[in-house]
């Protein structure tokens, strides 16, 4: 039977970020997206003078229609939320919504490259905890795992023992399974760490010196795609990182402005089960 992903995340119109990328990975993964818009945005936050329509209202709404209609979701899977009061919407759909042995995954979209972004208040933050709390798996980067253990924002993990320390602390302070982006502790390379109740690992690659916006949701809708077609998690990661890098290497190529994303269109058939 093909599985069903509610995707609460903003729908960016231009940028190539949320859920433009994520309902194309996950239907090249064969699994079916159903896009819950947390807000529109004209494009992604990262581009100056960006207009923005919020949905927390619609939210409600839609989760009532789909609990009546008796629809469940293997995975809940949430990213960027627009207001606080959206944390509550997330956790209704998880509660409401999410099949039994299903998976509720929270990528805690709250900043990048040591800062918090500018969108986010001290509260989202503190609910961003909240949310966490409830998740089977959470996917921070190293900005917002400081974040959601009260360190540093500015600080990383500077060798794989410390990577390990900060997955285990993780995991200890939220019970989920912990998937750890952005680490770049050895020169050269930058990749990923995962800690699950099974086990865990650590994938480094090549580093690919370019930033685009919108990588984050690349590579988690590309894990959890993975995942919800049987791979184990560390494989899952590999197989997200190893293909962000290769959307990346290709977008390079192009020579395209970053803030236009990173074009996965045409290597989507990486992923075709």
């Amino acid at each position: 039977m093909q599985k069903k992903v509610l995707a609460l995340h903003d729908l960016s119109g231009f940028g190539r970020s949320s859920l433009v990328p994520i309902i194309a990975v996950l239907s090249a993964a064969g699994h079916q997206c159903v896009p819950l818009p947390t807000a529109v945005f004209s494009t992604h936050t990262a581009i100056p003078h960006w207009a923005v329509t919020d949905l927390t209202d619609a939210m409600e709404g839609t989760i009532n229609q789909y609990d009546a209609l008796g629809l469940r979701f293997e995975a809940v899977y949430a990213g960027f939320l627009a207001s606080a009061a959206q944390i509550d919407r997330v956790r209704e759909a998880a509660v409401r919504l999410r099949a039994e042995g299903g998976l509720t995954v929270i990528d805690p979209v709250m900043g990048d490259n040591g800062e918090v972004y500018e969108t986010y208040t001290p509260e989202m933050c503190t609910r961003m905890r909240e949310l966490c709390a409830i998740a089977d798996i959470i996917t921070p980067n190293t900005t917002e795992a400081a974040i959601l253990l009260g360190r540093d924002p500015a600080g990383k993990p500077q060798s794989d023992d410390e990577a390990w320390e900060w997955m285990r602390a993780l995991q200890q302070t939220y019970g989920a399974e912990i998937v750890l982006t952005g680490l770049d502790f050895e020169t050269g390379k930058v990749g990923t760490g995962c800690l699950g109740h099974a086990g865990g690992g650590l994938t480094l690659h090549r580093r690919i010196d370019r930033y685009y916006p919108g990588t984050g949701d690349l590579f988690a809708a590309t894990m959890l795609g993975a995942l919800l077609n049987g791979v184990s998690l560390p494989n899952a990661c590999t197989r997200a990182g190893e293909f962000v890098k290769d959307c990346i290497a290709y977008t390079a190529e192009q020579g395209t402005d970053p803030m236009h994303g990173v074009q996965f269109e045409k290597l989507l058939g990486q992923i075709v089960k």
